[in-house]
């Protein structure tokens, strides 16, 4: 018997057909939202991913601001049905302006026991979940783990549960397309996603077109998909198991050209555009790695915009093609994380050496070793700033969201050009595989990068004759020419060994070394003046702590900050984008304030660094869970920071108690 539900109450509803029922007249109410976080969860066979990106696709589309996490095992294929093979995707979707992909989901889509076994704790009391009754047999429930069903057991009476057989559901949508069993099941991550799509009011013409694109050559494939997107629609429209849906109206954005853009999309994009800026082509030297594979497959499309992809044999091939294209004169880039920046480490310390530009993005992800290598961290700062032999300094800046990894790629080519540097960009799995609205901007108004190529002699020599020296440096940058091999009269000596300056000769002088380490330090540390000062966000101006970041920290920190300003405490908040080196009024502002908090995905690196330079004691917050940091749980620790100050309780009143259940 069906029951009909509002989401609000907690209810246990199973269909009795597997077929969607006949057109109902019962009358729903629409009720307005301002926010919602789903997640769609299952087996890496169940198209979990794909459900989520286009429940995005569709959100943004309806004019919604949007933040999303995937989250997917590390297994190519672990045991079906078991959790650790759970993969999912969140995707917080509002009418303001988010800055994350949200704490407590609201809705929970669970295919089989497994997904509900793994995300349960992470649903809100009285959220909704929706379940595919079709996948809990004693098997499965045993696989994953559960002693009783959870559905009888209670472990389900805090929540409002919808009991669906969707896998019959979707089979019987698309019997006709005479598919089979296997296939027509593999449909129902579609009817579940034309289910939803109706609970909360999206649009279903961007999936159809998706699907029409993506199985084009397929037509049973595709229109069986688009069938059970729309029998899904039509299941909730008639199925009489909602008496209400959902609203959440579009979010005001500035006038101009969005589209939904992940991290790793916005990277090589930036990437594709600092490179044309600079009239070079772009050579991408790069080895397969997650998380940062994607900027290599993205990359491979641009072609046709001077763009070149070298898929290596090794993280050491991929960047050595790279330096190798810096030298000839074009703009050399690669791509890694973690693991693979351990073994381009030597030839960075060559670009280094050579002065080559070289821009080396770090998407990083939770180590040591292998460690987890589709969860997120912010563990490799230190390798990033000291991970070579010698004295090897580099430019090291990091992206804040995922539409901010365009602007930071922008940036770290027009440093390695200007600067003949290695640039480290750092990102990380969260910014790379999540997705926000992005503006695409006017190229016209993104500035020239000039390369500056020597196109001549450069010094007279003692008989009068004019001549190249290779490492006579600009006086006020310090770099030296970017002669382009072949230049007639530009021939110089190139490699790893130390150079004498000037004529660039090999020099084992000692106080040529000295002389030269510290030009190529002086070199690096110049560049603070290319760079914009650290700006402060604070409101009152007379607030006692101030919380520092830097890298994905920033959706996070940006969130806890306003609960903590919803519940009446001044903080200030500032975000660092260049690392090495930093703003160079940094020290005034950690210096102003009375107390600075860090938040970082890892154990304090960046903490350490600016306590031993400004004599500054910053109190870090370290979370290394392979997770973003919790917005509520930081809030938390926020609020008892700023009581030291005001001798108030602020954290445990019901304003702020209320206030921690969403972005304020």
């Amino acid at each position: 018997m069906r029951k009909e539900v509002s989401v609000p109450t907690t209810t246990h509803a199973e269909p009795s057909a597997p077929s969607a029922p006949a057109p109902s007249s019962i009358q729903r109410d629409v009720q307005s939202l301002d926010r919602v976080v789903i997640r769609f969860a299952g087996d890496s066979g169940d198209g979990m991913q794909l459900t989520g990106d286009r429940f995005t696709a569709e959100s943004a589309v309806h004019g919604n601001d949007i933040s999303t996490l995937p989250s997917f095992p590390a297994e190519i294929r672990a045991p079906q049905g078991t959790i650790p093979g759970v993969s999912s995707f969140q995707v917080h979707f509002a009418d303001y302006d988010i800055v994350t992909p949200g704490d407590q989901p609201d809705v929970l889509v669970a295919m089989n026991p497994a997904a509900l076994a793994a995300n349960l704790k992470d649903i809100r009391r009285g959220g909704l979940i929706l379940l595919d009754t079709a996948e809990f047999t004693k098997r499965n429930l045993k696989k994953a783990e559960f002693a009783d069903d959870p559905r009888t057991d209670g472990t389900l009476e805090s929540y409002q549960v919808v009991e669906l057989d969707l896998t019959s559901l979707a089979v019987g949508a698309v019997e006709k397309f005479d598919l089979g069993r296997k296939n027509s099941e593999r449909s129902k991550n579609m009817f579940a996603l034309g289910l939803l799509s109706w609970l909360y009011g999206r649009p279903l013409k961007p999936s159809e077109r998706f699907l029409e694109s993506k199985f084009g050559k397929k037509p049973a494939i595709r229109d069986a998909n688009i069938a059970a997107l729309h029998a899904g629609h039509a299941y909730g429209e008639t199925c009489e198991l909602f008496t209400v849906r959902y609203e959440v109206s579009p979010a005001p954005a500035p006038a101009g050209r969005y589209r939904q853009i992940t991290g790793n999309q916005a990277t090589a994009l930036g990437l594709v555009t600092g490179a044309n800026r600079a009239g070079l082509q772009l050579l991408l030297g790069s080895y397969p790695i997650t998380p940062a594979s994607d900027i290599l497959h993205e990359l491979s499309k641009y072609k046709a915009h001077n763009v070149i992809t070298f898929q290596a044999e090794d993280e050491i091939g991929g960047v050595g093609a790279a330096l190798g294209a810096s030298f000839a004169g074009n703009l050399g880039v690669t791509t890694t994380s973690g693991p693979g920046m351990t073994l381009k480490a030597e030839t960075i310390g060559l670009a280094v050496m050579t002065e080559l530009p070289l821009v080396v993005v770090d998407v990083q992800r939770a180590g040591p070793s292998t460690g987890m290598p589709t969860k997120p961290e912010q563990a490799d700062l230190l390798e990033a700033m000291f991970g070579r032999n010698g004295e090897s300094p580099v430019a090291v800046i990091a992206a804040k969201s995922p539409s901010d990894c365009f602007a930071t790629a922008v940036e770290a080519c027009r440093i390695a050009i200007k600067y003949r540097t290695p640039v480290v960009m750092l990102s990380d799995g969260y910014l790379g595989n999540g997705a926000e609205p992005w503006e695409i901007p006017n190229l016209a108004e993104i500035p020239r990068i000039d390369p500056g190529f020597a196109t001549g002699p450069n010094a007279t020599a003692a008989d009068g004759s004019e001549r190249f020296l290779p490492y006579k440096r600009d006086p006020e940058t310090l770099v030296r020419p970017w002669a382009i091999p072949g230049t007639k009269g530009l021939e110089h000596r190139i490699g790893g060994l130390e150079k004498a300056a000037n004529f660039g000769n090999i020099s084992y002088d000692p106080a040529n070394h000295e002389e030269m380490v510290h030009a190529r330090a002086a070199k690096i540390a110049g560049i603070v003046r290319d760079i914009d000062d650290l700006e402060v966000d604070d409101p009152t101006g007379d607030a006692d702590v101030l919380v520092l970041g830097w890298g994905s920290t920033y959706g996070p920190i940006t969130a806890a900050v306003r609960r903590v300003r919803a519940c009446g405490d001044r903080i200030a908040q500032a975000h660092l984008r260049h690392i090495n080196p930093f703003p160079a009024n940094i020290g005034e502002v950690l210096h102003r304030y009375r107390r600075v908090v860090l938040p970082e995905m890892n154990t304090g690196q960046l903490a350490m660094l600016l306590r031993s330079k400004f004599l500054v004691d910053i109190k870090t917050v370290s979370r290394v869970r392979g997770l973003p940091i919790s917005p509520v749980e930081l809030c938390e620790v926020l609020c008892g920071y700023c009581d030291e100050f005001t001798g108030s309780d602020n954290a445990s009143t019901p304003t702020a108690a209320s206030n921690v259940s969403k972005e304020a």
